[in-house]
């Protein structure tokens, strides 16, 4: 598809939503999930080993199972895609006028008068018929194709970093002070990557690392309790 841009030096932040998607998505699971496990872990037993044991396990293991998941699924996105493309592609070519006239109609959809969708989409048509059908019929477009590898190594990359910190802080934090040092971080991360989110997505700050912020620290206060009330790390 055409890469062409009306404003080259002013691009549209929404070309970034594939990767950026997957990025605050590991790194948010990567920080919440491992400093939930390692807060609930310290509840039931403060001692550094287990802590530091949990802590590792669940990066590595959560980084896996990130970039698998989000490969698998983004791929599943991808299938269903490449999948409707053919479809229009076998339509073209056994039904061209039927096609074309959908093309019209989805012009006139949004507003163009008859004689001007009939332009508009005999020339797009005769340019390429499948680019046009991709774009116009199913709503696809290079922004929005799904990219699973490109989803797989953001989201696990992201939460490997972003669960380094609660184990760093873990491994830093004296044996009595496990918890509050480990909540602490955790919440000003949390912090810093919703203002980064929102950063290069060119959103507003603060809504984001409220969300960001407020999720967090709710699913780590009910693993500590949980760690408090049974004794076992979960």
């Amino acid at each position: 598809m055409n890469d062409a841009s009306a404003h080259p030096d002013d691009p549209h932040y929404v070309n970034r939503s594939g990767w950026l998607r997957a990025a605050v998505l590991g790194a948010n699971d990567g920080i919440v999930s491992v400093s939930s496990l390692v807060v609930g872990v310290a509840a039931a037993d403060p001692g550094p080993r287990p802590v530091l044991i949990a802590g590792i396990a669940g990066l590595v293991a959560g980084a896996m199972s990130m970039a698998a998941g989000e490969y698998v699924s983004v791929s599943s996105q991808s299938d269903v895609e490449q999948a409707d493309i053919e479809r229009e592609r076998r339509a073209l070519s056994e039904t061209p006028e039927a096609e074309l006239e959908e093309l019209i109609e989805i012009y006139e959809g949004r507003g163009l008068s008859r004689p001007t969708a009939e332009a508009v989409a005999k020339e797009l048509t005769e340019r390429d018929a499948l680019e046009a059908h991709i774009r116009d019929e199913l709503g696809l477009s290079e922004v929005h194709t799904a990219n699973p590898l490109q989803a797989a190594l953001a989201s696990g990359a992201t939460f490997s970093v972003a669960a380094a910190i609660p184990v760093l802080a873990a491994i830093l934090a004296p044996g009595s002070a496990i918890i509050p040092v480990v909540l602490i971080v955790t919440i000003f991360a949390l912090a810093i990557l919703g203002a980064l989110g929102a950063i290069a997505g060119a959103a507003p700050i603060a809504p984001a690392v409220i969300r960001v912020v407020g999720w967090g620290v709710f699913a780590m206060v009910v693993t500590a309790v949980i760690g408090w009330l049974f004794g076992v790390s979960v």
